[in-house]
């Protein structure tokens, strides 16, 4: 795949979101929980939910957006439209909220997420 995350591989309708999200979730980590479902388009595309109350901070909230679009680009997925949604707070008073140490980790979990789901889910 190439290096770009271009407007046909997001999810960007409201029909889109609730077509998928209608799905149960296919896998879960610490902070996310994947969503997916088979489309019927010869590529994948990926939707992406982080809400304010887990991501106060606008910086935290693109880095995370951003880590998503880089691991799903990085993978080969089959034709499925897959949403990330964030369903828990990654501030810290501990450390700073775009770390080293914090990308790191949600790398990681996203990875799992879509390593996952390299296989088209019965539905």
């Amino acid at each position: 795949m190439n290096g770009k995350f271009s407007s046909d591989r997001r999810i960007v309708k409201t029909d889109d979101f609730s077509s998928v999200f209608r799905m149960r979730p296919c896998a879960r980590t610490e902070h996310f929980v994947l969503y997916a479902r088979s489309n019927q388009l010869a590529h994948a595309r990926l939707g992406i939910v982080v809400a304010k109350r887990f991501a106060p901070r606008a910086v935290t909230r693109n880095t995370v957006k951003r880590i998503c679009r880089e691991v799903f680009r990085c993978m080969q997925m089959p034709a499925l439209d897959c949403i990330i949604r964030m369903t828990s707070p990654v501030n810290t008073r501990r450390g700073p909220a775009t770390g080293t140490c914090l990308k790191r980790v949600l790398r990681e979990e996203v990875c799992r997420l879509m390593g996952s789901r390299r296989k088209t889910p019965k539905s």
